[in-house]
């Protein structure tokens, strides 16, 4: 007898019941209404977009903000499911779907089948409040970071041609709920020639990338006028320069479900729901590393400056924090695909996985139920009272209609989420 495995019943979030949205929620207008006095001084004026982030994240989940009327063909049962509000680096729930979509789409359109790095480059302490200041300079961190790569393994290989592939996320949070800008970057273990040859790295050379990487960051800041030539030559003389580029992870060829969850920790939320609690003072307990200073985990912070590390995440409008370099440039993609099959790459490498994806009608949308069946196991459009597949009847978003409904729904105590049998079942008990 062969066991069959039944998708677990979706359960709404519920984002009002966690000290995560509570806490937004009593905190956010004294927020605003006290930065300038005790946040303006330091860190600059406010920006609006983390204002409007805020707000958009306590209508996240919540059926107040409208909803799609789901219905079941079999037993008739509506229930209804509340909209995201696909905010960046502050909803964890958001995040985590744009991390799960950038996963899939990393992995099924964009890399090759060759092993790839998992690089992290850091900038010094000095540094980091320049780029939190005037965050457009957050792209040339990661135009650095990619061309010391792909100078140095040039000049390794011998062809100043060669070039690497990268999907570079810029990350600036750090563990301990500080602004701490850094790249996140899936490098290629090895180049391209010019002639579409894949050379393989022979060997590792931290070291030599990171003195690259030092001067390009020193260089552009310098050009762009936000270094002066004297402080220049006081980073490049210390001796521990505060720069670091890390890369011992190795992803193998072959290795998808891999590839996919690095890839999605690099664009990972900044803070984690069940990470953050309400201590009985009323302060903020954030869930940290063990600190190697202290020996201590866990990090207390006061509401208002919890508030101002979240809202230090969130990007600034139409800021891409995801891209692509060399070979994995969208202008290089379809060329690189082209020279693969004629020089041979990959052969007998074929990716199943890779191959279902593609073909799959709709695939490069990204559906949210697909989502969260292969991330939780769970089918958000699955009756939970008699398994049949739900059908998407209305998308309501008038408040009128809304509150009506609503007014209507809250007259029924039952939990349209909680497990029951068939309708045929309960008729069968009832007699």
């Amino acid at each position: 007898m062969v066991a069959t495995r039944v998708p677990g019943i979706y359960r709404p979030r519920h984002p009002e019941r966690t000290a995560f949205y509570r806490l937004i929620s009593r905190h956010l207008d004294r927020y605003v209404g006290t930065y300038e006095e005790r946040f303006e001084p330091r860190y600059g004026p406010l920006r609006g977009v983390v204002v409007r982030t805020g707000e958009a994240y306590l209508e996240c989940g919540r059926l107040t903000n409208g909803f799609a009327r789901i219905r079941c063909p079999r037993c008739t049962g509506e229930h209804l499911l509340a909209f995201s509000c696909q905010t960046r680096n502050f909803c964890p729930s958001c995040q985590a779907k744009r991390a799960a979509l950038l996963g899939e789409k990393v992995v099924g359109e964009v890399v090759a089948p060759v092993a790839h790095r998992h690089v992290v480059f850091t900038v010094p302490k000095a540094l980091r409040g320049l780029f939190e200041r005037e965050r457009r300079l957050l792209g040339l961190l990661s135009r650095s970071a990619y061309e010391s790569v792909r100078r140095t393994w040039a000049t390794g290989f011998g062809e100043r041609g060669a070039v690497p592939g990268m999907v570079a996320s810029i990350q600036t949070f750090g563990s301990y709920a500080n602004f701490h800008p850094h790249i996140h970057a899936l490098v290629t273990n090895g180049v391209v020639t010019g002639e579409g040859e894949w050379l393989p790295l022979p060997e590792w050379t931290p070291g030599v990338i990171e003195e690259v990487f030092r001067r390009l960051v020193v260089r552009g800041l310098v050009k762009a006028q936000r270094l002066s030539e004297e402080f220049r030559e006081v980073l490049l003389g210390w001796e521990r320069s505060g720069f670091s580029v890390y890369g011992e992870q190795v992803v193998w060829e072959g290795e998808e479900e891999r590839l996919e969850r690095v890839v999605r920790y690099m664009v990972r939320p900044p803070m984690a729901v069940g990470g953050v609690e309400e201590t009985e003072e009323g302060r903020v307990r954030v869930e940290t590393p063990v600190d190697p200073r202290t020996g201590k985990r866990g990090l207390e912070l006061d509401a208002l400056e919890w508030m101002h590390a979240l809202g230090r995440q969130v990007p600034d409008p139409r800021q891409h924090m995801v891209r692509y370099y060399g070979l994995y440039a969208n202008r290089s993609r379809g060329e690189w695909r082209r020279r693969w099959s004629g020089a041979g790459w990959g052969r007998g490498n074929e990716c199943p996985r890779r191959e279902a994806q593609a073909s799959r009608p709709g695939a490069r949308a990204g559906s949210w139920a697909r989502l969260l069946r292969r991330i939780l196991e769970v089918d958000p459009l699955l009756c939970p009272r008699c398994g049949v597949k739900l059908q998407v009847i209305s998308v309501i978003t008038e408040p009128p209609v809304v509150d009506r409904i609503l007014a209507h729904v809250r007259g029924d105590t039952r939990d349209p989420f909680e497990a029951r049998g068939p309708p045929g079942e309960e008729r069968v008990r009832a007699s």
